[in-house]
């Protein structure tokens, strides 16, 4: 699943192409990808308007239009935006559009998704008002401090992975970077919340913070179908020391590291000798 890098990514390459940019056409492939609003009614509400801004909150791509209304992207695992032509993008990419809006420049934004799990919602200024604000705290604002951090862990007694990946305490932090914040850090992801000490979690902010601003720097992790705007990978994968070496040596201490399914489900990889 695209997460905080991956959708921070895509976010800025839409705003770079098609900030300004007026909406002429919509065409519709698959409408089973919407939310909040029906196939006939996106064409009424978004045709003629402007893309004023794109931006990312939480693991959602959000376009701000010149109606006040928001086109609310989240690509869950297999989806993404494209610009460009079909000249200029990966006929394999195209294959899986759902929908594109023609813009008063000749491109098109696809919203692409191969197993059609991501939505495209429209909502109104005050649906989205209340929508993100049942989300969490965004781990690159200043709001996410140390101590934040320290009152969100003490008041659970879930595994302090799976406290970092709830969307509803921290936004954006999926199952990679909680795997590479907790091994910077050396905590055993499925210690108690409650357990980690304040010392302990001012660290581990500053981990996932540092981590999360690398792996934007790298344009996210691809491991099968993220893409960015542009159709390119992610390349952070390259510079991952926990996830996906589970069965490797720690590049830390040298002992092997192990993967497990034991705390929320999905693989976590920990060193068991430099993770306590």
């Amino acid at each position: 699943m695209p997460e905080l890098p991956e959708v921070e990514s895509i976010a800025r390459d839409v705003h770079r192409e098609v900030a300004g940019r007026t909406i002429t056409a919509v065409t519709i492939t698959k409408g089973d990808v919407l939310r909040e609003v029906t196939p006939r009614q996106l064409p009424k509400r978004v045709v003629g308007t402007r893309i004023n801004r794109a931006w990312r909150r939480a693991k959602h791509i959000v376009l701000t239009l010149s109606s006040d209304d928001h086109l609310v992207i989240q690509p869950r695992f297999t989806g993404g935006l494209l610009v460009g032509t079909a000249a200029t993008l990966p006929a394999d990419e195209l294959a899986y559009s759902t929908l594109a809006f023609a813009l008063d420049d000749g491109r098109d934004l696809h919203y692409r998704d191969i197993r059609r799990l991501g939505t495209v919602a429209l909502m109104t200024e005050r649906q989205f008002e209340t929508y993100m604000g049942r989300l969490g705290l965004e781990p690159l604002s200043e709001a996410f401090t140390g101590d934040a951090l320290a009152r969100i862990l003490a008041g659970s007694s879930q595994a302090v992975k799976k406290v970092l990946m709830d969307q509803y305490k921290v936004v954006g932090v999926g199952n990679i970077y909680a795997n590479e914040a907790l091994w910077r850090a050396r905590i055993d992801p499925s210690r108690e919340g409650r357990r980690v000490s304040r010392d302990e979690a001012y660290v581990l902010r500053d981990h996932v913070v540092d981590v999360l601003r690398e792996a934007i720097e790298q344009r996210g992790s691809s491991f099968r179908d993220y893409r960015d705007a542009l159709g390119e990978s992610g390349k952070y994968v390259d510079f991952l020391a926990a996830y996906g070496r589970a069965g490797l040596a720690c590049k830390r201490c040298g002992g092997r590291l192990v993967g497990t399914h034991a705390i929320d489900g999905r693989q976590t990889v920990l060193c068991p000798r430099c993770q306590s």
